[in-house]
Order: structure tokens, then sequence, then C-alpha cells
């Protein structure tokens, strides 16, 4: 990979370590606190439901963008990259109404199930699976 691919995949890392780093400060999220202190008996937050859906479609928005940079400069094919913002579209199509009725529960359905939950939907977890894909697809594709 040329030095300047690397330097936008080191970027998109950047990107998302931003993400997290500024999250209090780039996302209204009431539950940061309350995952971050791990103890079921603390008050559940009051919190808007519009605010608090917008600010996980930003903060979606954004991971995608990064993640997608990711994607993009590693393997270069943009049929690939669009296969990965497809791939992370669904998995989050998936978890946010999950998220939101684990919400609208109080988390009831369970704490943990919640937290991780929770961690689909604000963390690019599913990047840490198309990577390590793409990259055994380029692999066998050489060898071919």
């Amino acid at each position: 990979m040329k030095i300047l691919n690397w330097l936008v995949v080191i970027i998109g890392i950047f990107g998302l370590i931003s993400v997290r780093i500024f999250e209090h400060k780039l996302f209204y999220d009431p539950f940061l606190g309350y995952f971050h202190e791990a103890d079921k008996s603390i008050a559940f937050p009051s919190f808007e439901w519009g605010k608090l859906i917008l600010g996980h479609l930003f903060r979606f928005i954004l991971n995608l963008f990064f993640s997608s940079l990711i994607i993009f400069f590693m393997f270069k094919n943009k049929t690939w990259t669009i296969q990965g913002i497809i791939l992370i579209i669904i998995i989050f199509l998936i978890t946010f109404p999950i998220y939101l009725y684990c919400i609208h529960d109080r988390f009831q359905i369970g704490y943990l199930f919640s937290f991780y939950m929770r961690r689909f939907v604000i963390q690019p977890l599913i990047l840490l699976l198309i990577v390590p894909m793409f990259y055994y697809r380029k692999q066998m594709l050489k060898q071919k």
C-alpha cells in the first residue's frame, strides 16, 4: 500500500478514536454516565427521545464515514467498500431498534444485553470483522 493510503487509513482510525474521545461534547447521550458507572442500582436517566435518536444517528454517520475511509484506502476496491457500508448499515438497522426497545423497557430485558446492544449502536465493532474478512478475500484472490 502506498504511503498516502496508509496516511488516510491512519486518519480514519484517529477519526474513530476522536468520535470516542469527544463523545461527551459531540453527542446527546445521557446513558454514557449510566453505563460508565456499571451500577445497576443507579437511577435511570431522564432523556429526550428525539435528541437521543438524532445523537445516535449523527454518531453512526461519523463512524460510517471513518469506517468507509479505512475500508476503501486499505483495499482500494469500490465494490468492497460499498459492501462494507451495506454490512455496517444492516447491523445498525438491526441493533438500533433493539437498543431503543431496551431503553423503552428501562433495560428490564437485561442490563448486559442492553449494554452490548448499545456497543453495537455507538461503536464501529463490525469494522473489526469486515477488515479481516476483506483481507482474507484479498489473499484468496491472489492465490487464484
